[in-house]
């Protein structure tokens, strides 16, 4: 038996393919072989092509196939980029371009509503700022594209559109929810004031589930196209960061992870609400949070410490490996030219 890791970042989509008796790795697998293209089409904005993920995913799954039979998947596990808006009509089909997490076109409007609203009310119900997240872009998309956004039938995580498509069937998660800053700490369900505030009903919300366990299963249509077996379940979901840690297996109070991709971010796990006032911290729901047992995932972001690493390795070490340019780069004294 198998299980299937699908991991929709910014930079690229990854796969991977588990043996669910060992957890050895079957194969892996990255595409595209360059960076994905982020739209700007204006400054500050950033989107991507949703059915860009699903064609790569696509693509990387028929490579997969090469190495091992998709028939012997039992589970699927989807980690995505966080904060990121997808909208999709009454009948599924997608209304417009992801706006990303690296998007900051939202600014202005997630600080209004911060003060609408009233900082306190915000810090003890949502632990955050609306700042620049998903509520925030979909309140910018109601303002700026107001025709467009009389036909949206649901918003989703980017996680979330994968399922769908995966399975024809609109879900979503309270972690995921809480990373677009939609989710009420305090009352234990979807932040209605939230929504209040911005003018997005209710309805548009999907169904939530745990992010660990099944949410959905593989469709038919599925298993014709890459012979993962039709009533698969999708049963585990986060965003990368708080992916990152449990796969590391900081779950609980006290842990830290930390990874440099595009950005940069250090997570740490607490059992405690504790939200930072100046806002230089984010708190989510962790993956193993229940109401039980209550897993906050409390999350520094510095934005394009990857890439800019990235950036630099091109322009000063090209045919170097990361390991030796570092090396080399530690040699030089801060501020050299």
């Amino acid at each position: 038996m198998k299980s299937l890791g699908i991991d929709v970042g910014s930079s690229s989509i990854k796969l991977s393919l588990m043996e669910v008796e060992t957890g050895a790795c079957v194969a892996s697998v990255q595409v595209p072989d360059t960076e994905m293209a982020i739209m700007a089409p204006e400054a500050g904005w950033a989107e991507q092509d949703p059915e860009l993920w699903w064609k790569y995913i696509g693509q990387g799954l028929k490579t997969l196939s090469r190495s091992a039979s998709l028939k012997d998947i039992r589970a699927v596990g989807i980690a995505y980029q966080m904060h990121g808006l997808v909208v999709t009509d009454r009948s599924g089909a997608l209304l417009r371009p992801a706006i990303i997490w690296c998007d900051s076109r939202a600014v202005e409007i997630g600080r209004k509503a911060f003060e609408a609203i009233g900082p306190a009310y915000c810090m003890e119900h949502v632990l955050n700022s609306p700042g620049n997240f998903t509520a925030s872009k979909l309140s910018w998309v109601k303002q700026h594209e107001p025709q467009l956004f009389s036909r949206i039938g649901r918003l989703m995580l980017p996680g979330d559109y994968i399922a769908y498509k995966l399975s024809g069937m609109l879900s979503t998660t309270p972690g995921g929810l809480s990373e677009g800053i939609m989710w009420d700490f305090l009352e234990d369900r979807p932040a209605a004031f939230v929504l209040d505030h911005f003018g997005i009903p209710s309805s548009l919300v999907p169904p939530q589930y745990p992010a660990i366990g099944p949410s959905c299963v593989t469709s038919r249509e599925v298993e014709e196209a890459f012979g993962i077996p039709a009533g698969t379940p999708v049963s585990y979901r986060a965003g990368d960061q708080p992916n990152n840690a449990f796969s590391l297996n900081v779950n609980e109070a006290g842990g830290v992870a930390a990874t440099a991709g595009t950005s940069g971010v250090v997570y740490g796990v607490t059992d405690c609400v504790r939200p930072d006032p100046e806002s230089r911290v984010n708190v989510f729901l962790h993956v193993n949070h229940t109401p039980a047992q209550h897993r906050y995932g409390v999350l520094l972001c510095i934005n394009g410490t990857g890439i800019m690493n990235a950036w630099m390795h091109r322009l000063a070490a090209a045919g170097m490996d990361y390991a030796t340019a570092d090396e080399a780069m530690e040699q030089v004294a801060p501020g050299s030219e």
